[in-house]
């Protein structure tokens, strides 16, 4: 199969890219950061893209923000997010839609290469590979009510800028939208979020602190 990597440790890319290529496997491009993995992906339309979680440029959720990018765009590309962690918010959004060809293991729970290449052949034929772990995860932030739940990904994505500071005309020109799709956008991300109509606050700023607390 032709294999995407990408995470930000240059050991684990070298020692992957040896492992698939020993499998037979063909690793058609490696990566250490997100934006870089979105283009390797649009250029080659590999079977599978392998993500890490955390990666450059904001070394938070990146990697699981293009895998949902990915996933949107690209449906036929399998998707094998490779983490130490659970980020729960955007892997229950990856999670939301199909799971064909999608697969989310933890690094230190992946004990045999067999299992591993397993796993990334599942993942291929369309099928799923979930680490037990990530599965009880979620399902324990699946029995309280999450309201960022209710955004849709582009929502999500406003509420991501506003939450850094930007104002609406920044985010409108970051996201390459018109500024009433964004207004229109905020205002929604309110609403959703059953945020209070009172006077005496500012249902933006109470959004931006709800978003932090998740």
């Amino acid at each position: 199969m032709r294999v995407i990597l990408a995470d930000d440790s240059v050991l684990l890319r070298e020692g992957l890219t040896r492992l698939l290529a020993d499998a037979g496997h063909e690793v058609v491009a490696a990566v250490g950061d997100a934006p870089a993995l979105l283009d390797a992906v649009a250029l080659h339309r590999p079977d599978v893209a392998v993500i890490d979680v955390r990666m450059p440029p904001e070394h938070k959720d990146d990697g699981l923000r293009a895998a949902l990018e990915i996933r949107e765009r690209l449906p036929g590309v399998g998707v094998l997010v490779l983490s130490q962690y659970v980020e729960q918010h955007y892997a229950a959004r990856l999670l939301a839609g199909s799971t064909e060809g999608l697969g989310y293991l933890l690094k230190d729970r992946v004990s045999e290469v067999a299992e591993f290449l397993e796993s990334l052949e599942r993942v291929r034929a369309g099928g799923t590979a979930f680490d037990p772990e990530v599965v009880r995860q979620l399902l324990a932030r699946t029995t309280r009510t999450d309201p960022l739940s209710r955004l849709s990904p582009r929502e999500g994505e406003v509420l991501r800028h506003l939450a850094q500071g930007l104002v609406n005309a920044a985010i409108a020109e970051r996201l390459h939208v018109s500024l009433s799709t964004v207004e229109k956008h905020v205002n929604a991300i309110v609403d959703k979020l059953d945020l209070p109509r009172d006077p005496g606050y500012s249902r933006r700023v109470l959004a931006i602190l709800r978003y932090l607390e998740s």
